[in-house]
């Protein structure tokens, strides 16, 4: 009885889930092409994500350690001096911009040589303010480059990846029509294909969101201590060279 049990199993065939490659190469040409365009969008993203990660980990963790050398020190021209070692920080790009400003302001009023109003009080801190402006956007624009497309994938790849699922459920409706059966043997390849894509899309869109909303979160952060180092060296300015 044994023999004849273990004879048949050795006589049927093993039955194998088909992998994710012989899905693709078994698909419809649209929704083969669905697939390598959401492939293509996640590739990009994971590319923008790393690249954006460590462009903000270097940026928060120079900038913290710039702003403990600004506070400690007594004298801008050392400061500046040293600033050039935190390249990555968009706080050191501020300053450098500010006191490069500062710099042309002050040689003017000494080339001047005359007792006449300050030079600060002719409109030097308007100079100097829209300077800081200035080097505060173009860092915030470097910050949040790329970053619209993670936005991007994450709201249209769902829709990408629905729209070869209903192409994938109207093959199989077509298959239906072609044979006149429903069996799951004629249906099956097809509606397998539709829900790839609808994974690809959402696997694609996920990861896009979440380092989309994380990614704004850091830039908000560095934006407003930005803005708070600008406030701070106008108002080191203001007290001691605005009053001549």
């Amino acid at each position: 009885m044994d023999s004849v049990v273990w004879a048949y199993i050795a006589a049927t065939p093993a039955s194998s889930s088909p992998s994710m490659a012989e899905l693709f190469l078994e698909a419809d040409l649209i929704v083969q092409m669905t697939l390598l365009i959401l492939v293509a969008m996640s590739i990009a993203c994971w590319v923008i994500i790393i690249n954006k990660a460590m462009l903000l980990r270097a940026a928060t963790t120079q900038s913290a350690e710039f702003l403990d050398l600004f506070w400690q020190s007594r004298a801008l021209d050392k400061v500046y001096e040293k600033a050039g070692r935190y390249s990555s920080s968009p706080i050191a790009e501020v300053f450098k911009a500010g006191y490069v400003e500062l710099h042309k302001l002050t040689s003017a009023q000494k080339d001047k040589k005359t007792d006449g109003p300050n030079v600060m009080d002719l409109g030097g801190i308007d100079n100097l303010a829209r300077s800081l402006r200035r080097a505060s956007t173009v860092e915030l624009t470097a910050l949040e480059r790329l970053i619209p497309v993670l936005a991007t994938t994450g709201s249209t790849a769902p829709f990408i990846g629905l729209f070869g699922t209903v192409w994938g459920i109207l093959r199989a409706f077509q298959k239906i029509g072609e044979t006149g059966s429903a069996s799951i043997q004629v249906v099956g390849p097809d509606i397998a294909h539709a829900l790839v894509a609808t994974a690809v899309g959402l696997a694609a869109a996920i990861p896009a969101v979440i380092a989309y909303n994380y990614f704004n979160a850091r830039i908000r952060v560095l934006a407003s201590e930005m803005d708070n180092f600008s406030s701070d060296f106008l108002n080191i300015v203001k007290r001691h060279f605005a009053r001549g």
